[in-house]
Parts: structure tokens; sequence; C-alpha cells
């Protein structure tokens, strides 16, 4: 069943793949951090944003799972 929940944990796990796919919005060298072309910073930023993402979804889900299980254990009662 589509939840918001799961919603949300779809677009967290989906948006580094979208971000990295749309090659085009971030083929290019400026603006530079610390001398580092932003072609490559961006990058790693989304290694980072991916990570947290990640988290902030498997916290979601294991939320998720805890609310269905004591939902079927109160209506079994």
């Amino acid at each position: 069943m589509v939840t918001p929940v799961r919603v949300v944990i779809a677009l967290c796990l989906v948006a580094p793949f979208v971000a990295m796919l749309w090659v085009g919005s971030y083929a290019k060298t400026d603006p530079q951090f610390i001398g580092i072309p932003f072609f490559y910073w961006y990058q790693m930023l989304w290694v980072l944003i991916s990570t947290l993402l990640t988290m902030v979804a498997y916290k979601l889900w294991q939320r998720d799972q805890r609310g269905r299980a004591a939902s079927k254990g109160g209506a079994a009662q």
C-alpha cells in the first residue's frame, strides 16, 4: 500500500540518482570551491547527501514497519 511515508522514502532514495543522471546540471568547472572544479565537488557533496537521505529513508522505513506491526498486533487482540 502506498502511504505518504513510503512516498517520502522513495523520494529520498531516488533523488541522488536523478541528481547524478542529470549530467548537464553539473558538467562545468565554475564555481570552484577551494580550487576544486564544480564537477568534482558537486559529486562529492552528493556522496554525503546520499548518505543522509539513505539514513532518513531507513529510519522512516523502520518506523513504518513498527507501526504496521503494532497495528496488526492490536487488531488481532
